[in-house]
């Protein structure tokens, strides 16, 4: 299938064709980064537009049992939703090694909904490199809600914003000392804290810890894009579904904040300058593991160990003759 059926079946709304170009886009081979780079050049063309909603949390904390009970009730009101799992990486294969179809069965039969797990591969950020251009196919199919699943590894995880209209950090009820842990920079980033597992005899700890991340968020400073009451922090439980009505319709204000002050396309243009740049780093990082420049760097290293030359003098010789002309 050439670049142009592919496209078409993509607009469509084909999953496989999908689920083939998202292969596509995350393969290293270099005729398959230049189809890829076609196709979403012909894609981009048509202008398409999701809400695209970021999803950070420590492991343990409920994501993948969140985003099937939220994604069906996005199903149940009649919209598409697309969900792209970053999972931690096999260390012997490089494939994913949790596989979120298994853990979201109801979702996974949904007819309106799109599961994509794509191994992490050890990318700083808890995001597959190519997440951005799978969001990009995901949003070409037609479907209204791009739900991005991170693994959950730390503060890196923030990139996830770049790539999310909303950014929502996903909590676990937990004693006073627990907010302690919390970086305050992943909470500067968040759109919405929801403190899941809200339910039993976890109820009142929930209902505490709510009102900590909320004391939390005031502290924070506040953000010029958002309205008054933003960024906040609800309760929710993906197991019995309490809340998820709730928590949507806030996400839903917030964008329409957005979109009506000129918040979102600003936004989406930030993003795209922050991608450019990344693809630029990216390009360049690529061209000190040729074997050349690898042999050039070992030689380089044996003499700055030797003391022959300084640390900054080889970087310059290996610039120079690497990345420069």
């Amino acid at each position: 299938m050439d670049t142009e059926q592919l496209s078409e079946k993509i607009l469509t709304g084909d999953r496989r064709a999908l689920a083939r170009a998202i292969t596509l886009v995350e393969s290293g081979r270099e005729d398959h980064r230049a189809k890829a780079g076609e196709l979403l050049s012909m894609l981009a063309k048509h202008k398409r537009q999701s809400l695209r909603i970021g999803l950070s949390g420590t492991p343990g904390v409920g994501k993948s049992t969140f985003i099937e009970s939220f994604g069906m009730l996005l199903t149940s009101l009649g919209l598409r939703v697309a969900v792209l799992a970053v999972d931690p990486s096999s260390a012997r294969s490089g494939g994913s090694i949790l596989g979120d179809k298994t853990r979201m069965e109801r979702l996974s039969r949904e007819k309106n909904a799109f599961i994509r797990p794509s191994p992490s591969q050890s990318h700083l950020g808890g995001v597959a490199r190519r997440s951005r251009e799978a969001v990009a196919l995901c949003e070409a199919a037609g479907f209204d809600v791009v739900l991005i699943e991170t693994v959950g590894v730390g503060q890196s995880e923030t990139v996830v914003a770049e790539m999310s209209d909303l950014f929502l950090l996903l909590l676990a009820p937990a004693g006073g000392d627990e907010l302690q842990g919390v970086k305050r920079g992943i909470m500067e980033m968040a759109d919405l804290i929801l403190v899941n597992k809200a339910d039993g005899a976890l109820k009142p700890v929930a209902t505490r810890t709510c009102a900590d991340y909320a004391g939390a968020l005031r502290l924070l400073r506040k953000r010029q894009q958002d309205p008054e009451d933003f960024p906040k922090a609800l309760m929710v439980s993906a197991v019995e579904e309490h809340g998820l009505e709730q928590a949507w319709e806030e996400m839903q204000a917030l964008t329409a904040w957005r979109k009506e002050n000129g918040h979102w396309e600003r936004r989406r243009s930030d993003q795209s300058c922050y991608w450019f740049d990344q693809e630029v780093r990216q390009a360049l990082l690529a061209r000190l593991h040729t074997a050349g420049a690898q042999a050039a760097m070992a030689e380089l290293s044996t003499l700055v160990a030797a003391g022959a030359l300084t640390p900054a003098a080889a970087a310059e010789q290996m610039l120079q003759d690497h990345l420069k002309g």
